[in-house]
């Protein structure tokens, strides 16, 4: 989608299945099972959908999936199979990991900073060895600092690898990184989770990955039920769609199977998303 002087372009990382009642919090399974079936063990298909942004004659990357560095665990957790579309899918767009400028993570579990790393030759490495890797601060220091419910989603070994890169920024807060892109601090899903606003020309495109993961959770209510604080998830969600109703704006998807860049539109009273190719 070209935006003003700015383009993004979107491409599956990997397909995976993550616990219905997980992704849809309170909402009753006879509710959301009629866009989203579930299997014989309650799984719902999910993607890890990546984005690239053309902006100022730099390459942004949000977010970078589950990678290949996964482990047999991980692999069952996530229904995945640890096979990264992460090379092939720059690679389609006439990019490779050493085209990347910056990598803009939202937050630190797995299936969204998974891909920061690879294996290389039998030792992790970072996977995009030119790019500035930036952070929230406070979700730096919970992710390498787990608790019992947190262990699971945040791996210590591989962020380790950011550090010792030497390419790892933390941010507080709000933070403009060029012209135009800016991340912005949400907490909600975890205490430090941001999003990503671009601006080109008078539009506006947003990726508020895991806050609305897919244009299904565009609904006030729909909040994960992994979500560490879920009001505040709801809140700046009601602000956020607010906004889309009434700007000249987009919202892109960092897990939804059909829709990965949408316009959110009001009809007849109820909101909905139209997807734009």
């Amino acid at each position: 989608m070209k935006f003003g002087q700015f383009e993004i372009i979107p491409f599956i990382e990997q397909r995976f299945k993550l616990d219905g009642g997980s992704m849809y919090g309170v909402v009753p399974k006879k509710i959301w099972s009629k866009f989203a079936p579930a299997d014989a063990d309650n799984l719902v298909a999910m993607e890890t959908n990546i984005f690239v942004l053309k902006a100022h004659g730099r390459n942004f990357l949000f977010d970078t999936g589950l990678g290949d560095c996964i482990t047999a665990t991980e692999k069952k957790i996530y229904a995945a199979s640890g096979d990264t579309n992460i090379e092939r899918g720059l690679q389609s767009i006439g990019l490779s990991p050493y085209d990347i400028d910056f990598v803009l993570l939202t937050h630190l579990h797995t299936d969204h900073a998974g891909g920061t790393v690879k294996n290389e030759n039998g030792q992790m490495s970072t996977r995009f060895k030119k790019a500035k890797y930036i952070v929230q601060k406070i979700e730096w220091n919970d992710a390498t600092n787990p608790n019992e419910r947190t262990a699971a989603v945040y791996i210590v070994d591989r962020l380790m690898v950011l550090e010792k890169s030497g390419l790892l920024e933390l941010v507080n807060g709000d933070a403009e990184i060029m012209p135009g892109v800016k991340l912005v601090y949400t907490g909600g899903h975890t205490p430090g989770h941001q999003a990503i606003e671009t601006i080109s020309e008078g539009f506006t495109a947003v990726y508020y990955a895991d806050i609305v993961p897919s244009s299904h959770h565009i609904r006030i209510p729909y909040v994960a039920a992994v979500d560490l604080d879920p009001l505040v998830t709801m809140d700046v969600k009601r602000k956020l769609v607010n906004r889309l109703l009434d700007g000249n704006m987009a919202i892109a998807f960092d897990h939804d199977l059909d829709i990965k860049i949408g316009k959110v539109v009001d009809e007849n009273g109820k909101v909905i998303v139209n997807k734009i190719e």
